[in-house]
């Protein structure tokens, strides 16, 4: 599991949001260890690109899910968990909901839909530079088709570059009546506005033991995170249309003996489907693999607090995205 040793020095931040939580004795700490623990689910939704990655990223603190400037970063939904006063919020931030004809579009997608199964509330994010498109409609389709009693909540997001924002979320309220709430932010750069977005959706929990020890943050596997930050850094470098056909699977992780120097070995292998594209992945005497590796290994060091030695691979696995054992191998139902 990724938990607080992976973190860099967010909790001050997140410390000096809540003060009587740092001073055990005071009465507003008191209160709080007398309240009976509540404890719930959140998905995050919408189409690719919209920025549900960030909003969990900056909802937790640390980064548990990747973030390029490209759409389909997500490709699987990531567990989030933030803990505070005796109240858990679990988020599940979800591959962005699209139109495509592979068999891991449709994983996916599948994914999306489950996600909003059993939760207390559902965020539907949606871009407001932009009125809504058939992935939209397509969202909208979805979420009409919940429980009614289901709470649901309209996110618009990238206010701050938005030249329409009122006219942009008006028309995704006409996709979305059934909305309990309406909301416009910026979740890059209005921090505040996240926090308290994030202090609401804690009054909705219901009375529950905690689901995850209250300093883990996130339920992904460590070798999944890091294999999401390594294809994070192919899909930064790379400009053409071949990051969507690949994948990072993280094979190999060997921790330093306890007391020595050598730094943690982390082996990669960044699956492309055809020959012709494993040339554009390594670059002109390896540059570009060599980019790639330096940016992810910055991430991974920022976060894991220690010295890595990334090896990548390239492999050639042909079709990946049709290939049910593929699917499989990196963890999705297919």
């Amino acid at each position: 599991m990724l938990d607080d040793h992976l973190q860099p020095d967010h909790d001050d931040l997140e410390q000096s949001e809540h003060p009587a939580d740092d001073v055990p004795d005071s009465p507003a700490h008191a209160d709080v260890d007398r309240q009976a623990p509540r404890a719930g689910f959140v998905a995050i939704v919408g189409k690719p690109n919209v920025g549900k990655s960030t909003l969990l990223n900056t909802i937790l603190g640390v980064k548990v899910a990747p973030i390029t400037s490209k759409p389909q970063t997500t490709r699987r939904g990531v567990r989030g968990i933030y803990s505070a006063d005796q109240r858990q919020l679990v988020f599940v931030d979800t591959p962005g909901y699209h139109r495509g004809g592979t068999r891991l579009s449709g994983a996916m997608n599948q994914a999306v839909r489950e996600s909003v199964i059993d939760v207390e509330a559902v965020l539907w994010m949606v871009d407001l530079r932009r009125p809504p498109n058939d992935e939209d409609r397509d969202v909208a389709r979805l979420l009409r088709g919940l429980d009614p009693d289901l709470r649901g909540w309209l996110i618009g997001n990238k206010l701050d570059a938005a030249k329409y924002p009122e006219e942009a979320i008006g028309l995704y309220r006409d996709l979305a009546p059934q909305a309990e709430r309406v909301l416009s932010l910026s979740a890059l750069n209005d921090p505040d506005d996240v926090y308290a977005l994030r202090d609401d959706l804690l009054d909705l929990l219901p009375e529950s033991p905690f689901y995850f020890p209250d300093d883990v943050r996130s339920d992904q596997p460590r070798e999944v995170w890091a294999a999401e930050l390594v294809r994070e850094s192919v899909m930064t470098h790379l400009r053409q249309e071949l990051p969507y056909a690949v994948a990072v699977v993280i094979d190999e992780w060997r921790d330093p003996p306890e007391g020595s120097d050598e730094p943690l070995y982390l082996h990669a292998e960044i699956w492309v489907e055809k020959q012709g594209h494993r040339p554009i992945v390594l670059g002109r005497g390896g540059a570009m693999i060599k980019a790639i590796g330096r940016s992810a290994r910055k991430q991974l060091e920022l976060f894991l607090q220690q010295q890595v030695y990334l090896d990548l691979e390239v492999v050639v696995r042909r079709a990946w995205r049709d290939d049910r054992d593929a699917l499989r191998e990196l963890g999705y139902e297919a």
